[in-house]
């Protein structure tokens, strides 16, 4: 099923359009986390970043996982009429963008949670957890972004 052909009219494969989705629409599911936090509704936050957590790192591996069985970026690349060169590139700056986002991101839930079982909720709220939850959330957009932007490379133009 992963392999068979996607569902976006596209040659991409069902796990690629699948992924593909996801993140175009991740952005706004991790607005709606960042939104419970504003509104102070903590306990909602820290039960949806998991929830997110868990199922964005499921998917990349799945993602992962799936591109090293059917040959990876460079067999994809074959059929684009896009430059190989500058889509190499915009991968490379894609995949940095998106893995230190990503570790920041495990980073920041790790130590906030571990905060808010111990009832720091105070520590949390006087810490650069704020400051840091934009970058982060501006890392992964940036990276969602890039990655639609790389499926529309390799199998729309």
């Amino acid at each position: 099923m992963l392999f068979n052909q996607g569902f976006l009219g596209t040659a991409a494969p069902f796990y690629i359009d699948f992924v593909t989705i996801y993140f175009a629409v991740f952005p706004l599911l991790m607005a709606f986390t960042i939104y419970l936090a504003v509104k102070r509704k903590y306990k909602e936050h820290f039960i949806s970043q998991a929830f997110l957590l868990a199922i964005t790192i499921t998917i990349i591996i799945v993602f992962e996982i799936g591109l090293r069985i059917s040959g990876g970026f460079l067999e994809y690349s074959k059929a684009s009429n896009i430059s190989y060169t500058f889509m190499l590139s915009f991968l490379i700056i894609h995949i940095i963008i998106a893995i230190i986002a990503l570790i920041s991101w495990v980073y920041l839930f790790i130590t906030s949670i571990k905060l808010y079982r111990n009832k720091q909720l105070e520590q949390i709220k006087s810490s650069n957890h704020k400051k840091l939850g934009k970058l982060i959330f501006l890392g992964l957009t940036i990276s969602s972004l890039m990655g639609v932007c790389i499926y529309l490379f390799l199998f729309l133009f």
